[in-house]
């Protein structure tokens, strides 16, 4: 048992490093084509955002890959494959409160993060990035990382969810980590400027994040910023950046 959990966790972690270089090689590739010369002279830093992030994909890796065992094995969580048992109105609604959910506890972890101790001890390696790049969104401290690492883990325990919605949520929570952080806005200004972009993360409003450092902390929504009197509005791009 103990060599099929290990086994389980080594795998998930290797995937999470590969979704991490597809995506984030992806859109760095993005940069390159629609932002030519943005990264240039920053190689020294994406070495370290990939050697960082790499890292932080083992420490994922472990909890969901324990989580994965003893979801096949042994029917621990509340993942479901059988569409039919709930109503399928429960699908996008299962994957909005997993977001909501993740971005709450972000909310509070990042901001705890900012707190002068816990910021030199472990969340100032996020912020050596300066400017992010498409490579920087998992570019954690192992204790930051290890925050982070536990949150879908622990919600499969907690609420009901389809396999099929579960990886609609991995999937939304890597391109916003990814495109939050590559320095250009890839969303059209008449989102990123309009209704839904007073409530949605872009990449827009989290460079106002790494511009002040004080403000803007969530991930998917903007609620608990608003709430929380922490949102500043949409930040600024270096000259190149749109």
């Amino acid at each position: 048992m103990l060599a099929a959990i290990l086994l389980s966790a080594l795998a998930m972690s290797a995937i999470v490093a590969v979704r991490y270089l597809i995506t984030s090689g992806g859109f760095a590739f993005a940069t390159r084509v629609r932002q030519p010369g943005l990264y240039a002279g920053l190689d020294p830093q994406i070495r370290r955002e990939i050697a960082w992030s790499l890292a932080s994909a083992l420490i994922y890796g472990i909890p969901a890959g324990v989580v994965a065992w003893g979801w096949q094995a042994q029917g621990w969580t509340r993942i479901y494959t059988d569409v039919g048992a709930y109503p399928l109105w429960y699908l996008p609604v299962s994957v909005l409160l997993y977001l909501a959910a993740h971005d709450s506890w972000f909310y509070w972890t990042h901001r705890w993060m900012h707190r002068p101790r816990l910021f030199r001890a472990a969340h100032a390696v996020h912020h050596a990035s300066r400017p992010p790049t498409a490579w920087a969104a998992m570019s954690f401290h192992p204790w930051e990382a290890l925050s982070g690492a536990i949150v879908i883990p622990a919600l499969v325990f907690l609420i009901p969810i389809h396999v099929a919605a579960l990886g609609c949520v991995l999937t939304i929570m890597t391109v916003m980590g990814v495109s939050n952080h590559m320095g250009w806005e890839m969303f059209p200004r008449w989102m990123v400027q309009g209704p839904a972009g007073r409530w949605l993360i872009t990449a827009s409003h989290h460079q106002r994040h790494h511009e002040q450092y004080n403000c803007n902390y969530g991930l998917y929504f903007r609620v608990w910023d608003r709430l929380c009197g922490t949102d500043r509005g949409l930040g600024e791009f270096r000259k190149g950046r749109r």
